[in-house]
């Protein structure tokens, strides 16, 4: 191994990079590449973001690609194969209700939102476990509260939440048009 000073050449930096993303459990960061497998060597945020850059090329149009998510990167298979590759699963994924999805949808595109907000907008009740689904599976969160009577919490989407639908930003979301055609968008 060399030291910390060590200078480390691209030729050997892509190999190191592209497999601690194919090994990692969890999405990759360039901080967590630089604190583990690249931990020995003198290497920049750049010469790593460069070397990231070069494998998801490397990678599109195939099988697998390396895909850049809110928390960091990731490789995964290919959407157009998801249909194919879904029958290895003996389980089906799970299936989410109607009032689940457009509870999700409505705090992805206005929040942060009350649960009153959600349901003026859906014009019926909020179940609590719809809630308590979303906090569970870490799609949503408690991102403050609103200066009203009450104080109730104001919901907003996470991290998990981009991550899960491959996401960097909420900017990626489909158009909110729907919402325009209800005469409720703010």
């Amino acid at each position: 191994m060399k030291n910390k000073t060590s200078k480390i050449e691209p030729t050997e930096l892509k190999p190191i990079v592209e497999a601690a993303l194919f090994v990692s459990e969890s999405i990759m960061t360039v901080g967590k590449l630089k604190t583990t497998v690249l931990s020995d060597f003198s290497v920049s945020k750049d010469e790593i973001l460069t070397v990231i850059e070069a494998l998801t090329k490397d990678y599109e149009g195939r099988g697998i690609n390396l895909i850049k998510v809110a928390s960091g990167w990731r490789f995964q298979s290919n959407e157009s194969l998801g249909p194919l590759l879904g029958r290895m699963w003996q389980e089906p994924p799970p299936r989410y209700s109607k009032a689940l999805l457009e509870t999700l949808a409505l705090i992805a595109y206005k929040q942060p939102i009350t649960r009153g907000e959600i349901e003026d907008i859906r014009g019926v009740a909020v179940s609590s476990s719809i809630i308590k689904t979303l906090i569970e599976r870490a799609w949503i969160q408690v991102a403050g509260y609103k200066e009203i009577a009450g104080k109730p919490a104001l919901y907003a989407t996470t991290n998990e939440f981009l991550d899960y639908f491959s996401l960097t930003s909420l900017s990626e979301l489909p158009s909110s048009g729907l919402f325009d055609q209800t005469g409720n968008d703010k």
